[in-house]
């Protein structure tokens, strides 16, 4: 762990008249062992309390990784999620960005980067502090795009980590499972991003721009979640729409 975000657990507290900010339109409120958050609509996470911005599973630089195997993928994934994330920031303006893991798709790939999407992470830190959590496609991210980095830290009563502990996990937060969910509506079905939840854990949707989703129903979540007892928002065109896990179909 970064020497400095070792202290970053305890840093942090409700301090400015700021953190009750209107959250943004089309988002969803929603409790994690007992905090108050906020599931935006573009698949980021606001801790109002903290002043905090989480983002899971960026997969930044996929497209050049997917192209120097042969798979050619348009060459402007990193450009569109840093633009997302950009919106993102500025509405919000957290004082703490933190990226939960798979922040680039390979280990290599902080240094695929352009200098223009390098000087577009720049700017997104300036003024504020960043932290990259490890995952599984990037344990050591690379020294040179700025911020602090960590293993996993700790909030209060919440825990920020990259891949889901085992059952009966209290205040996690984390990505890697990429949650998606099905639903059939009116004789139509529709397949969405989600965050899944059931008030004691959080798994969030995967950010980045090329990234794919795993149905909640399949039997990955089984060992995050007791059964169908959660809940899926799923991230619509212009708002969240709430659905229980019982309603979604694989």
């Amino acid at each position: 762990m970064d020497a400095r975000a070792a202290t970053w657990g305890t840093a942090w507290g409700t301090t400015t008249a700021e953190a009750t900010r209107p959250c943004a339109p089309g988002s969803a409120a929603l409790t994690v062992a007992g905090v108050a958050l906020v599931a935006d609509l573009s698949g980021a996470l606001w801790w109002p309390d903290r002043r905090m911005l989480l983002v899971a599973d960026l997969h930044l630089e996929k497209g050049s990784a997917c192209a120097a195997r042969g798979s050619l993928l348009p060459p402007f994934d990193t450009a569109d999620t840093l633009e997302r994330l950009a919106w993102v920031v500025a509405y919000y303006g957290p004082e703490v960005v933190v990226a939960l893991g798979d922040s680039f798709h390979d280990a290599a790939g902080a240094e695929r980067l352009s200098p223009e999407d390098r000087a577009h992470l720049v700017s997104l830190q300036r003024g504020r502090d960043w932290i990259w959590i490890a995952g599984n496609h990037d344990p050591d991210p690379g020294r040179d795009v700025g911020g602090g980095f960590a293993r996993e830290l700790q909030f209060g009563p919440l825990v920020l980590r990259h891949e889901p502990a085992g059952l009966g996990t209290v205040g996690e937060i984390a990505g890697h499972l990429h949650p998606c969910a099905r639903v059939v509506h009116r004789g139509r079905s529709l397949t969405r991003r989600c965050f899944a939840t059931d008030g004691r854990r959080l798994v969030m949707p995967a950010f980045g721009a090329f990234t794919g989703g795993l149905n909640v129903r399949h039997a990955a979540f089984d060992t995050v979640f007791d059964g169908a007892g959660f809940i899926t928002h799923l991230i619509g065109d212009s708002r969240l729409y709430t659905f229980p896990a019982t309603r979604c179909v694989g």
